[in-house]
């Protein structure tokens, strides 16, 4: 379906989703710079949940699993978080059934063939399988964070981005950008390579605050 499509015109719309994710990191830093602790703002959720839907569909039309199944373990986790800081109820009923449905409609119509689906992603001649594997790796450590940060939050009883969140993200970043490396991959590098600085202070902040207490 997206064979015919120039690679140009697919690494815009990679780049699309991660400007969305380097703003949500942004924001979140400025904030946290401001408060001088690390905060969870609205925005960050609601900047993740656009990157995610768009970034999916780069995924699918890089014919990238590991991209894919990063997008897909998170993308939930962003819709249960923006539920926690009560934007989820301001959306309309179709937003709501839009968000929830098109990740699974999505896989529905690419497992349709699914002898096709599974040549494109696990025996792709572009990606050795021991890079799928890799990758996959990178990008199940990175979604962790948020499966960490769901439990975290559950907990606690409210959305919250804990020290741990960050040290997994650290982790999880180096193994992608490494992985886009191999894959000579300019949308994941750049976008992951951004991160690690707001990584890094956020873990510094958190310790400060720590300290502090």
């Amino acid at each position: 379906m997206f064979q015919t499509i120039p690679d140009w015109i697919i690494f815009c719309i990679g780049f699309i989703a991660q400007v969305f994710f380097s703003l949500r990191t942004l924001l979140q830093w400025f904030k946290s710079e401001k408060a001088k602790e690390i905060v969870s703002p609205s925005s960050y959720w609601v900047l993740s949940v656009l990157g995610a839907y768009i970034m999916f569909f780069y995924g699918v039309m890089r014919n990238d699993f590991s991209i894919i199944l990063g997008q897909l373990i998170s993308y939930y986790i962003y819709l249960w978080n923006l539920n926690a800081k009560n934007i989820w109820k301001k959306f309309s009923w179709f937003t709501k059934i839009l968000l929830l449905g098109t990740p699974i409609v999505a896989i529905g119509l690419m497992t349709y063939n699914s002898h096709i689906f599974v040549d494109r992603l696990f025996f792709n001649d572009k990606i050795p399988f021991w890079l799928l594997v890799y990758g996959s790796a990178g990008q199940i450590i990175f979604t962790l964070r948020f499966v960490y940060q769901w439990g975290y939050s559950k907990i606690k009883g409210e959305s919250l981005l804990p020290i741990g969140f960050w040290i997994i993200s650290l982790i999880g970043s180096g193994v992608i950008i490494s992985y886009g490396i191999f894959r000579a991959d300019p949308v994941l590098i750049l976008g992951q390579s951004f991160g690690f600085i707001a990584y890094i202070r956020n873990l510094m902040l958190g310790y400060q605050h720590n300290k502090a207490k």
